[in-house]
């Protein structure tokens, strides 16, 4: 019975470390994409896209099924490539599936010197302007 405890006390106190550690993840992505980025809603994207080097983050397959209308592919794989390639005397809207990886994209292009970073709340999945489609 004592035992039988123990084993459950010690559970516990792993499950709480691993909630913990994710939480601190999931904190630590969101005070990092606050610091190096500007996260808007798609409204206030929509109103900026126009002016700006659009980029889509997501994979090529991804890209070719649909994308948002002017976006260019930088699939994050291969990002530090492509990185190259964008102005920094433009701003620079990001967009990835969720949010995430527009994140550390962000963080990238600020350790390079990129001032004007803008991430899609909730990315490509909450996208609701005009899109690509692939055609059939």
């Amino acid at each position: 019975m004592v035992g039988a405890i123990n084993v459950l006390y010690v559970l516990d106190i792993i499950l709480i470390i691993i909630l913990a550690w994710i939480l601190g993840v999931q904190l630590y992505t969101w005070l990092l994409g606050k610091k190096v980025a500007k996260i808007v809603e798609k409204d206030e994207f929509k109103a900026g896209m126009k002016k700006a080097q659009l980029i889509d983050l997501r994979e090529p397959d991804s890209f070719k099924a649909s994308h948002i209308l002017g976006a260019r592919n930088m699939p994050f794989s291969q990002f530090k490539l492509y990185q190259g390639s964008l102005r920094k005397d433009m701003p620079v809207y990001l967009y990835d599936q969720g949010k995430s990886i527009s994140i550390r994209a962000a963080a990238k292009l600020h350790k390079a010197g990129f001032k004007e970073i803008v991430i899609l709340n909730g990315g490509f999945a909450k996208w609701d302007g005009k899109i690509k489609k692939a055609k059939l």
